[in-house]
């Protein structure tokens, strides 16, 4: 319950003290929340392709895309585009992530996210269509899990993304892996495993930069992980489906 209302726009809620350890037990679940919100992405897109021409299909699945985690992870990404981009100290840099407000850098970067994210669902071939969205939400989630653990949080004091890393352990960062992976090579075969190897060396490489940049990792930094594995992932099925 903690996964799925931190994770989407669903309508639940729970109740009394969370405690950190619940917290980081609750990122155990991000995989199968991934997978719930591919499968609801693969019903959708099944229908949307069904009532309409391909490109507005596509636009108006990036659209459920979006409201069903509700832009948490979009807006992450945001973040860290106005923050991490551009020459700045690292206190600096720390301290735009935290402003609500959106600078040139987010704006140009969204669009061009979101301008990746739609081509390529206009792109993908039918016969990979349903495995790339059922597993794609699955990975991207397993990535932030990982990423949690297994970086520094860069700020000393309280905030979001350090209560679910206070109470993380690798056990959950195996749990929810194994379901990412699993899943991945179920539906796609060799194809899932080379690809949850691909997100996970993205990963990498996306904590190595911020690392250069800021003294460790934020939640809006896991937010980007996200959106960004979720783009890398979709681009590796497109272009394994072309050079078939």
């Amino acid at each position: 319950m903690l996964a799925l209302q931190f994770l989407t726009a669903v309508p639940v809620r729970v109740s009394g003290e969370i405690t950190p350890r619940q917290m980081g037990r609750a990122m155990a679940w991000f995989s199968a929340v991934g997978l719930m919100l591919g499968a609801i992405l693969a019903l959708a897109d099944l229908a949307l392709r069904a009532l309409f021409p391909p490109t507005v299909g596509a636009a108006l699945l990036l659209g459920v895309w979006v409201a069903l985690t509700g832009a948490l992870h979009l807006d992450g990404f945001l973040d860290c585009c106005d923050g991490l981009l551009g020459a700045k100290p690292p206190e600096k840099r720390l301290e735009i992530l935290r402003d609500p407000r959106v600078g040139a850098f987010a704006v140009v970067c969204g669009v061009c996210l979101l301008l990746l994210k739609f081509t390529t669902l206009l792109e993908l071939p039918a016969a990979v269509r349903p495995a790339a969205l059922l597993v794609t939400p699955a990975l991207a989630r397993a990535a932030m899990v990982y990423a949690a653990r297994a970086y520094p949080y860069a700020r000393p004091g309280p905030g979001l993304g350090q209560l679910f890393r206070e109470g993380l352990t690798w056990r959950e960062v195996a749990w929810a892996g194994v379901v990412a992976i699993a899943a991945a090579g179920l539906a796609l075969g060799p194809a899932g495993l080379v690809l949850a190897l691909g997100v996970w060396l993205m990963t990498v490489g996306i904590a190595w930069w911020v690392e250069r940049r800021i003294p460790g990792l934020t939640g809006d930094v896991y937010g980007a992980i996200n959106e960004l594995t979720e783009v890398g992932a979709l681009l590796f099925l497109l272009a394994v489906e072309r050079l078939r």
